[in-house]
């Protein structure tokens, strides 16, 4: 067996539990992924509404406003933001994060948008009041990736 015909083989029985999932937590790597992307390619956005460009529009409102509060807390806690977080602005703090997110180097970016994304798929399960604990993120986030994101591109 080639070591591709065994990925593809992994990849799909990760689809098929994807496809399981309860949707609050297809929405919450849907969202999370949406999220993360928008980090990555965000340039030149005033600071006013930042947080609001990032959250994709087709959500939940309840889900739109729990972003709102929670985003912030998550990216200060990762320690990006810390020359600023006496501020207490969340449009201000998100800015600056995804500033430093933007001029890591790509292969660190890459990594450190992909555990993003994990954190944000854990608040937006919240929000729902499900959990989803930091291993099936992982899996999860990146099968969504893989074959949700690539695929439509």
């Amino acid at each position: 067996m080639s070591l591709k015909s065994f990925l593809s083989q992994i990849w799909a029985h990760i689809k098929s539990i994807f496809e399981k999932l309860p949707n609050e937590l297809q929405l919450a790597a849907q969202i999370a992924v949406a999220i993360t992307q928008s980090i990555k390619t965000l340039t030149n956005l005033p600071v006013a509404g930042i947080i609001t460009a990032l959250i994709p529009g087709d959500i939940d409102d309840k889900i739109k406003i729990w972003l709102n509060q929670h985003l912030p807390d998550v990216l200060t806690s990762l320690r990006l933001v810390e020359v600023i977080s006496e501020s207490k602005d969340p449009d201000e703090i998100t800015a600056s994060a995804i500033k430093i997110i933007q001029s890591m180097d790509k292969n660190i970016q890459g990594a450190f948008l992909h555990d993003l994304g994990v954190l944000i798929a854990q608040e937006v399960a919240k929000a729902q009041n499900t959990t989803l604990n930091w291993s099936d993120g992982i899996y999860i986030i990146e099968w969504y990736y893989q074959h949700k994101l690539k695929t439509q591109e």
